[in-house]
This record gives C-alpha cells, sequence and structure tokens, in this order.
C-alpha cells in the first residue's frame, strides 16, 4: 500500500461518515481520494457549479452559504473537522444549490462523484451508511428551517447553543467557532439582537459569556428555553 493511501485512510477513519468502515472499504476510498487546500475566503464551490464530488474538511472551517439577488447572504451550515459536505448532488447528478467558503485556512479531502458512484454501486454497505447521513441532513435542515420561520430569536440562539453543546460534548461550556456577526446570520438576525439576547440569558443566569467561551449555567432551562422562545 502506498504511504499516501496510508494517509488518507487514517483521515477517512477519524470521519464519523466513514469511521465505522471495514479496512478494505477504507482503502478502496483512499484510492480515489485527494486533498484540497483553501485560503481564508476563497470559495471551494459556487451555487450551480457542477457537482462533481463532495467534500470533507480535514483541518479548519467552512461555510455553506447562499446569496439572494440582492446579495443577502444566508449561511446554511458552518463545519468544521470531521464533517462532510456537497453529498447531494454526488448522488442527484445535479449541481451544487449552495456555495461554499473557507472561514479559515483549510484543508480538504475530496471524493470524486464517477468514482465514488462506482464504489457505491460494488458496495452495498457503503450506500446505506451514506443514506444514514443524508437522512440525519435532512432532519438537522428540516429542524433549522422550522427555526429560522417559527421560533423567537431567543429560541433559535439557545438551540445553536445546545447543538455546540452536543457537537463538543460538553454540558458546561461550549467554544463559539465563528464570529458574532456569522451567528447573527446563521440564526437569521442581527449582530446586535445576538448581543441583547446574550445579556438578557447572561441575566436569566442562563449562560455566562467570556469572549468565545460560554459557560453554560443552566442547561435545563436552555432546553425549555430553545423550545418556548420565552426571556420573560
Amino acid at each position: 500500500m502506498l504511504i499516501g493511501e496510508l494517509y488518507f485512510i487514517k483521515k477517512l477513519n477519524s470521519i464519523p461518515l466513514f469511521s465505522g468502515l471495514a479496512q478494505e472499504h477504507l482503502e478502496k476510498i483512499a484510492s480515489i481520494a485527494s486533498t484540497l487546500k483553501f485560503d481564508k475566503g476563497e470559495i471551494i464551490f459556487h451555487e450551480g457549479d457542477k457537482g462533481n464530488g463532495f467534500y470533507m474538511v480535514e483541518k479548519g472551517k467552512i461555510k455553506v452559504f447562499k446569496l439572494s439577488y440582492e446579495g443577502k447572504e444566508q449561511i446554511l451550515h458552518i463545519y468544521g473537522p470531521g464533517n462532510t459536505f456537497g453529498e447531494v448532488p454526488v448522488f442527484e447528478g445535479k449541481n451544487f444549490p449552495a456555495s461554499s467558503m473557507a472561514l479559515e485556512k483549510s484543508v480538504i479531502l475530496f471524493l470524486p462523484r464517477d468514482k465514488f458512484v462506482d464504489l457505491i454501486t460494488a458496495t452495498p454497505g457503503l450506500g446505506m451508511i451514506m443514506l444514514a447521513d443524508l437522512s440525519k441532513r435532512l432532519r438537522d435542515f428540516t429542524m433549522q428551517i422550522e427555526n429560522l420561520s417559527l421560533k423567537e430569536v431567543p429560541a433559535r440562539l439557545a438551540a445553536y447553543i445546545l447543538t455546540l453543546s452536543k457537537e463538543q460534548q460538553n454540558k458546561t461550556q461550549v467554544t463559539l467557532p465563528i464570529s458574532k456577526a456569522q451567528l447573527s446570520n446563521l440564526i437569521g438576525t442581527t449582530p446586535e439582537t445576538v448581543s441583547r439576547i446574550l445579556k438578557k440569558m447572561m441575566e436569566s443566569s442562563f449562560i455566562e459569556v467570556q469572549t468565545k467561551t460560554i459557560l453554560i449555567k443552566d442547561f435545563e432551562g436552555l432546553i425549555n428555553l430553545s423550545e418556548s422562545g420565552s426571556l420573560s
């Protein structure tokens, strides 16, 4: 086995989507993987580009976003190491429905569509794993739409903090991986509103904010807030 393939196998095994695969499957995927590097602010793909493969974040942070005709940006997702993105066009054979950009210097693993589809055809178990991952993405996206359209800003912000708690596996504190401006965009509000709600959440003893660290003082209270949206 080539040194390059050993490197890719190690990296693939650290990504949740592939971590449960057998060694032989990892070897097959590693044989078609390549590494891409992006500087901060560099576009990975534009909305409408042909979906010729999908991506996995090895290092860094990227955002997936859409732009309105007026140029207003709506962030759909922010992904860090271990996350995959751009999978849907791989199966649809269509164009990317959104754009993506590196938020910091990033290293991305890339799997070309044609070769990966051949692997799935020959390895049904891999297809089932991808289907489970896409189903999870659909649930997450449905929740995001619900948050943006039906819930008040305090509920959206509380839900995001809880999501970070789950991702970072820590119920007592989380680290914000993005700026306040990016956070406000992600939950569909303004930086001023985020600051105001964070202050109210501190006054209500839900959290304590220390720069980019949020100490969670009332985890159950955050859960209730994420559902009710009331800070009265």
